[in-house]
């Protein structure tokens, strides 16, 4: 009889430690799209801190990751941060130009700091370097300390944006709209 209730716990603890590792696995996919649980940038690793699927209507239109190198407890900390951190766009259908300026347009112009001149000459240099979007482009925007907002993926043409001040902006704006800590 105690065999019978040892096997039994033993299956069970089995069994939890494969849904365990099957959640883990999982950790980074959204929306059918993968992402990789890290990487390394200038020679440091980013951990993949959130994944989320972005729908308009019934529509998937992209998967966002936030990967930091300091995993942050806060809102205040995920922005303030003098660490590397990077925002990963992974878009599900085409997008048109206007349509992607448009939605960061409006989505960053909610920050009133986006409304101080610098800032939004920076905003617009970050958005005339947008492209139309094919379905599996990219976005990527990457705050280097020391250096900037280094925007990169098919769907810009690349550009860089010295300073913290608008990386902070944005990933403000970003996290603000998009909230992943509680308040």
């Amino acid at each position: 009889m105690m065999g019978t209730a040892l096997k039994k716990g033993a299956r069970g603890l089995a069994l939890g430690m494969l849904l365990l590792v099957g959640a883990a696995a999982h950790a980074g996919q959204a929306g059918g799209v993968n992402m990789p649980d890290s990487l390394q940038v200038e020679g440091r690793t980013l951990a993949l801190t959130h994944m989320e699927l972005k729908k308009k209507l019934f529509f998937n239109v992209y998967v966002w990751s936030l990967y930091m190198e300091e995993e942050p407890t806060c809102f205040k900390e995920a922005v303030s941060s003098n660490s590397l951190k990077r925002l990963h766009f992974r878009f599900l259908r085409t997008i048109s130009k206007d349509q992607l300026v448009g939605s960061f347009r409006e989505g960053l112009r909610q920050n009133p700091a986006m409304r101080q001149d610098a800032l939004n000459q920076s905003l617009e240099k970050l958005l005339s370097s947008l492209h139309d979007v094919r379905k599996g482009d990219d976005l990527v925007l990457t705050y280097l300390p020391g250096s900037g907002l280094h925007v990169s993926g098919g769907a810009s043409g690349g550009v860089h944006i010295p300073g913290k001040s608008f990386a902070d902006a944005l990933f403000s704006s970003w996290l603000d709209t998009h909230p992943i800590f509680p308040k």
